[in-house]
């Protein structure tokens, strides 16, 4: 072999190690695509609450006021959310003005990390739940909790007044 070739296929070689590094380095356009979203429902408490069935593995999201922490419908067998992992809340209906009603017909869950975060929660504020219906065990809604967002917080002065 002659140096001419020599160096030929030494420039084709280098040619084909930078092709891979960069081949192997440079983002994937295929792999910079969004997660696929689910189908969200916007809704209400009642409705939710009026037919369960037609929101059953369905992911909802509902504007609500919140009312206490709860260990409401924890630890039921058939619709097991375990009270050392769990903790529920109860929401105020939203067809009652005059005073404060939890709706106990909705069973809401939290992980117990998730409701750390939310411990300041007082009766009247209002929130946002994202959550997954995934049980009418007694014919009512149980909803696991994805995401909860403070909308309004309730003045402490205010909350006293009622």
């Amino acid at each position: 072999m002659n140096k001419k070739t020599i160096l030929s296929i030494s420039f084709v070689i280098m040619m084909s190690l930078g092709l891979v590094q960069y081949a192997t380095s440079a983002p994937s356009q295929t792999a910079k695509k969004p997660a696929q979203t689910t189908n969200v429902i916007n809704t209400t408490s009642l409705n939710i609450v009026n037919n369960p069935s037609k929101y059953l593995n369905k992911t909802i999201k509902m504007q609500a006021t919140f009312d206490k922490f709860s260990t409401l419908g924890l630890d039921y067998k058939k619709a097991l959310r375990p009270s050392d992992k769990y903790i529920g809340i109860l929401i105020q209906r939203d067809d009652v003005m005059d005073h404060d009603i939890p709706l106990s017909e909705m069973k809401i869950f939290l992980k117990k990390e998730m409701a750390e975060k939310h411990i300041d929660l007082d009766c009247g504020d209002k929130i946002e739940i994202t959550g997954k219906v995934f049980s009418t065990a007694l014919n009512d809604p149980w909803l696991d909790v994805e995401s909860l967002t403070v909308i309004k917080k309730v003045k402490k002065e205010e909350n006293k007044k009622q």
